[in-house]
């Protein structure tokens, strides 16, 4: 049961539809609790610490289940939405901001996650097609980088359009 309650982070990946989508929703609050207590190097471990959890939590699932990637399982979404918001958290350590005021960041580092992580490109898709844990939580792991490049991106274009 307590399997359950960490891949399915928090019972999200049993909400319909888009499971992956949930989980990556659910990811957002449990961040801003890491900023708050220890800021983008606290979110770091937290990452580390669910990648290698999830891959060993994981590969113990569907060595009892014989099941494959079932959609509940979205600690690889969390772990990929965390790595998409990084940069934002990083933004936030360093210039001593509220995350609240980096939110276009935050709605991106979201919605870019997500567009990588339906869309498949590239590593993302070549990472998808494994057929181990770590192939589950690597596809959402080069989402997050993906979507974190675009975040970064798209801060330097804004702060570039400020000058």
């Amino acid at each position: 049961m307590t399997r359950r309650l960490f891949l399915s982070f928090f019972y999200a990946g049993f909400l319909r539809p888009a499971p992956g989508t949930w989980g990556s929703l659910a990811a957002l609050p449990v961040a801003w609790v890491f900023w708050q207590a220890g800021g983008s190097i606290l979110l770091a471990v937290a990452i580390i610490a669910a990648l290698a959890g999830g891959t060993m939590a994981i590969a113990r699932e569907f060595e009892e289940s014989g099941m494959h990637d079932p959609g509940w399982i979205v600690i690889d979404e969390v772990v990929g939405q965390w790595i998409a918001l990084l940069p934002v958290a990083i933004g936030a350590t360093v210039s001593g901001a509220s995350p609240t005021r980096l939110w276009p960041g935050i709605l991106a580092a979201f919605v870019l996650f997500r567009l990588f992580d339906i869309w498949k490109p590239w590593l993302v898709g070549h990472a998808d097609r494994r057929e181990d844990a770590f192939g589950v939580m690597l596809d959402d792991l080069w989402a997050g980088v993906f979507a974190a490049c675009g975040v970064t991106t798209l801060a330097a274009l804004a702060h570039f359009a400020l000058l």
